[in-house]
């Protein structure tokens, strides 16, 4: 067995003399399992936020976007439509139409945008199988679907053919508004609404879903013009090389984006949040650590005797440091493994009964990821493996001959 392991294992499981250098060793380990274990769950708890957060956008985005390179609008001919149905890894796809109008209803306003859709629009991307959603899913020449945030902010009901929101938007044209008359200045139309979904706040306050060639007759478009195409992809698509056959269809004239370039802000965004959140809890590891050092330099000036007899009797400088460097080592691995076994425990528990709310229906997000448990064991590793070093770093002859 290797010497100086064999010694350090021994000192790991003795007691010493010193009833004050047992008490700061328990101290010691107690700090690496409560920081190890706080780690664990703070970033399974960002990686269950992140997959919550990200969740949503499941519901609006499609798995791949073909939006104009330039401007807003697209024309999309019949030849090119054709081409799409051709391609093997494409399993549905959808046009739309995207603006931005003016809502009114019993003399209360909000600015919103209109999303004209076709018939294939939920088969690329599910809003209408949403957790809540009311009403049906009818869009049609006089009826339409509209976020909760919408509905609330104008007092609307489902069916109200009575009272239908008034969507108006500005005629092309050029000149100031204020130059013409109000009725030959904007476009409108009467929408009855038909269902009400709710998603997340700021989603539920941004849209309203009409038929397509309604939005492109109150935007004075053409049957084909767009402002983009959603593609709902093949299990096993090859994905770059699909991008590469719609980009020639449209030679060049859109750009592609997945769902993830989609929503590039709220991935940057979780992401810097993750990595502060790492960082902070590392660096308060790091002053934990300190401990560390103290408890073996303790365990040095204990076991000085030993040291040194052990010094007389043929060992090196360097392999007592290695003694004391391996128990370091032994300490703070021993710490991480508790440590993430408790955080495992706790997480799993709350997969299991979701003891932990955010409202009375639904629990805190965790999410299990190994990645997560790779990395805090990693990180107790380095900076053990610092914090050993530096405190076995303090044996030297001059010690040894005290």
């Amino acid at each position: 067995m290797n010497f100086p392991f064999y010694i350090a294992k021994r000192y790991l499981r003795s007691k010493s003399s010193q009833n004050a250098v047992n008490i700061i060793n328990f101290i010691t380990f107690l700090v690496i399992v409560i920081g190890s274990a706080a780690l664990f769950i703070v970033l399974s708890g960002f990686a269950g936020l992140k997959t919550f957060s990200l969740s949503y956008t499941n519901m609006v985005d499609p798995d791949l976007k073909a939006l104009p390179l330039t401007g807003k609008f697209i024309s999309v001919s019949a030849s090119q439509e054709n081409a799409l149905q051709q391609l093997e890894d494409i399993y549905a796809y959808s046009k739309e139409l995207e603006e931005k109008v003016y809502l009114t209803h019993n003399q209360k306003a909000h600015i919103a945008y209109i999303k004209g859709i076709d018939s294939s629009f939920v088969r690329t991307t599910p809003i209408d199988s949403s957790l809540y959603f009311y009403g049906d899913w009818s869009i049609n020449g006089l009826q339409a679907v509209a976020g909760q945030g919408v509905v609330n902010l104008l007092g609307l009901n489902i069916n109200n053919f009575r009272s239908p929101l008034l969507v108006r938007v500005p005629k092309p044209g050029k000149g100031l508004l204020g130059q013409r008359m109000l009725k030959d200045a904007y476009n409108e139309a009467s929408l009855v609404i038909s269902g009400i979904y709710q998603i997340e706040e700021e989603l539920d306050r941004k849209y309203v879903f009409a038929e397509l060639p309604l939005v492109q007759a109150l935007l004075e478009k053409d049957s084909t013009q767009l402002s983009g195409i959603n593609f709902k992809l093949k299990e096993n698509a090859n994905i770059p090389e699909l991008r590469k056959k719609i980009a020639a269809i449209f030679s060049g004239e859109v750009v592609l984006k997945d769902r993830r370039e989609l929503n590039s802000t709220l991935h940057r965004m979780l992401n810097t949040e993750n990595l502060a959140t790492y960082l902070i809890f590392t660096l308060v590891l790091i002053i934990a650590l300190f401990n560390v050092v103290g408890a073996i330099i303790m365990m040095i000036l204990d076991k000085q005797q030993n040291s040194k007899t052990l010094y007389n009797l043929g060992t090196t400088i360097k392999a007592l440091r290695r003694i004391y460097f391996v128990q370091g080592i032994l300490v703070t691995g021993l710490g991480g493994c508790i440590g993430v076994f408790i955080g495992s425990l706790l997480i799993w528990s709350q997969l299991a009964f979701g003891w932990l709310k955010i409202t009375p229906s639904l629990s805190y997000p965790v999410e299990y990821r190994l990645i997560n448990l790779v990395i805090v064991l990693a990180t107790i590793m380095v900076l053990g493996v610092i914090a050993s070093f530096i405190a076995s770093s303090r044996i030297n002859k001059k010690l040894l001959a005290h």
